[in-house]
């Protein structure tokens, strides 16, 4: 008794498989952008570093608040309160304490991320970091990547069964080997996939708006698919 030929890893003579694997690398512009926003204080003593850092950040969480819909997230991250010792007589006393706060905006309107980087940027003591370009997860783009990598298995299978004088009979596997975004935002390394910058707070008023350039993003998508044929004509 023979086996059936849909079970044969290789296929057999009289339905031979044929293994590709099908690529696509799509180019389209950014949907969101994240900035990463420090805010800093400093006082003789904790209560007044804390009520310092209290106000900046909360100056910070209005501006941005402010900007409405294009707003699409805004976090709190880290905080911290740290002293800063200095050496007196043998000992050691607290000179200052330190405040720090760390927020994260993805706003979805590029224009608007200009104005509101700069005036951030404006404000005493607050760092303003990225922006980081980025799709959403439910981009269509992904999509149209993965069904793209199919066309392409589909057609060098075609070809190559053509070479042989043979066609296509039927798709026996097709495995997803990822299709995502190539630099997703948290994995991202400096300079592959964003425009990263830093900005200090600084002391001159109405400081015009930054002329942002979104960046490309990348889709990848892979497949491997596996086909029988009819027999080729050697």
């Amino acid at each position: 008794m023979t086996q059936d030929a849909s079970h044969q890893p290789y296929g057999t003579p009289e339905v031979p498989r044929v293994a590709v694997r099908g690529e696509a690398r799509i180019e389209v512009d950014p949907e969101i952008a994240r900035i990463g926003i420090t805010v800093n204080a400093r006082g003789t003593d904790r209560r007044s570093a804390l009520e310092d850092l209290t106000r900046r950040n909360n100056a910070v969480l209005d501006l941005v608040k402010s900007y409405g819909e294009p707003v699409e997230k805004l976090e709190t991250g880290a905080f911290s309160i740290t002293p800063e010792l200095t050496r007196h007589g043998r000992g050691e006393r607290v000179r200052a304490y330190h405040g720090r706060v760390h927020i994260t905006a993805e706003l979805n309107d590029f224009t608007t991320l200009g104005e509101l980087t700069t005036r951030l940027a404006d404000l005493e003591l607050t760092q303003v970091d990225g922006p980081w370009w980025a799709l959403r997860p439910t981009s269509p783009a992904h999509g149209q990547a993965r069904r793209q990598a199919v066309l392409e298995a589909v057609q060098r299978a075609r070809e190559y069964a053509e070479a042989l004088g043979a066609r296509l009979a039927a798709l026996v596997e097709l495995a997803d080997l990822g299709a995502e975004n190539a630099v997703p935002f948290q994995a991202a390394a400096p300079g592959a996939g964003m425009r990263t910058m830093a900005f200090s707070g600084s002391e001159d008023a109405g400081a015009p708006a930054l002329d942002l350039e979104p960046q490309r993003q990348t889709v990848y998508a892979q497949v491997n698919a596996r086909f029988t044929m009819t027999p080729p004509e050697l």
